[in-house]
C-alpha cells in the first residue's frame, strides 16, 4: 500500500463518515468495501490531520466508533 492508495482510502472513509453521525469499523468496511488494513491506514491519515474522533464502543470494547471532528 502506497501513500496515494492510503489517501484514496482516507477520502472514501471521510465520505462514509460525512454521510453518518458515527460509524464502527465494521460499518465503515461495509460502506467503503475497503480491507481492514486500508481502513486503519486511512483512519491514521485522518487522525493525523485532526479530522476524526476515535472512541471505543461502550457495548463492545473491541470495536471502535469513529466520527468526524465538528468544525
Amino acid at each position: 500500500m502506497n501513500v496515494e492508495q492510503i489517501g484514496t482510502a482516507a477520502g472514501a472513509v471521510w465520505q462514509a463518515l460525512n454521510s453518518a453521525d458515527a460509524l464502527g469499523v465494521k460499518q465503515i468496511k461495509k460502506v467503503t468495501k475497503l480491507k481492514k488494513e486500508e481502513i486503519f491506514a486511512a483512519l491514521g491519515w485522518l487522525a493525523r490531520e485532526g479530522k476524526v474522533n476515535i472512541d471505543t464502543d461502550p457495548e463492545d470494547e473491541k470495536e471502535l466508533i469513529v466520527s468526524l471532528v465538528q468544525a
